[in-house]
């Protein structure tokens, strides 16, 4: 029997992938062009999220002015490690950074309205908003990965450009899952989003500081549970040929992608026990 135009097995058939996504590019694209009408509060938002990512710039090299070298790294090698892991953890907070709303929409019952649409709720979650002030403080991470990359020596053979474009990768896709973990977890907790913003936004300050100078706690809640030393740390302690510190040989550099494979096993676990935990607002 011929193929019915419009039917699932079709060539032109409405479940074809861009049709699927086109009710989220609609949002997003309603997002983005509301957030430019107001012209001057865009510049503001855009202005004040670049002087935030300036600032923790600033920080990391007020500490590398007043010593040599911390946990083996000096300043113009920890300008690869802040700028892969600002980079990345800035562009992950533009595309997951709002799963941070979800606690306000499980006080006030909006999260029920996400069931009544015939698409996944989680990535209902992610598209329904975007805040395009973040591309200011990625942009401070892309200089500083540039500058890093100019005044370090790296030797570009295909192996280390494989590493780098593994390590961003990678770096992006953990940052995201440490946003659906923290949603995840949101679920089991009463207004707890400042308790899992701490390994959130911690992760980031933790990810752009030198590992080597972390205690063993850290190293195993920060390395390996909460996998922050992978997505700058040590890819650039790899890419440098430098020495790995205790428990973090250098070639751990190249499990990057295991480590955001980690991450989001363990996002996507607690991502569905939440969601079989809630019952509605009750309302």
């Amino acid at each position: 029997m011929a193929d019915v135009p419009g039917s699932p097995g079709s060539p032109g058939s409405a479940g074809t992938l861009a049709e699927r996504l086109r009710p989220y590019r609609a949002v997003l694209g309603s997002r983005i062009r509301s957030q430019r009408t107001y012209r001057a509060n865009f510049a503001t938002d855009l202005a004040s999220s670049l002087l935030v990512g300036i600032i923790e710039l600033a920080e990391v090299w007020v500490i590398f002015h007043n010593v040599v070298s911390l946990g083996g790294l000096e300043f113009h090698q920890m300008l690869l490690v802040f700028g892969i892991a600002d980079l990345c953890f800035s562009l992950a907070d533009l595309s997951f950074g709002h799963c941070d709303n979800l606690p306000t929409y499980l006080r006030a019952g909006t999260l029920d309205v996400f069931y009544l649409r015939p698409q996944p709720l989680l990535l209902q979650l992610v598209t329904s908003d975007i805040s395009l002030r973040r591309l200011a403080r990625a942009a401070v991470g892309l200089i500083a990965l540039v500058a890093g990359f100019a005044v370090n020596d790296v030797d570009w053979t295909p192996a280390h450009v494989l590493l780098v474009a593994l390590a961003l990768v990678s770096a992006y896709a953990t940052f995201c899952a440490l946003f659906v973990w923290a949603a995840g977890c949101q679920f089991f907790l009463v207004d707890g989003a400042e308790a899992t913003n701490a390994f959130v936004y911690g992760g980031r300050y933790a990810a752009t500081q030198p590992a080597s100078v972390w205690s063993k706690p850290l190293v195993v809640l920060f390395g390996f549970l909460f996998p922050m030393a992978f997505t700058g740390f040590l890819p650039v302690v790899t890419l440098l040929g430098l020495p790995g510190p205790e428990w973090m040989p250098s070639w751990l550099g190249w499990c990057a992608p295991l480590a955001a494979v980690w991450a989001w096993a363990m996002a996507l676990l607690f991502w569905r026990a939440g969601v079989r935990h809630y019952r509605g607002a009750g309302g």
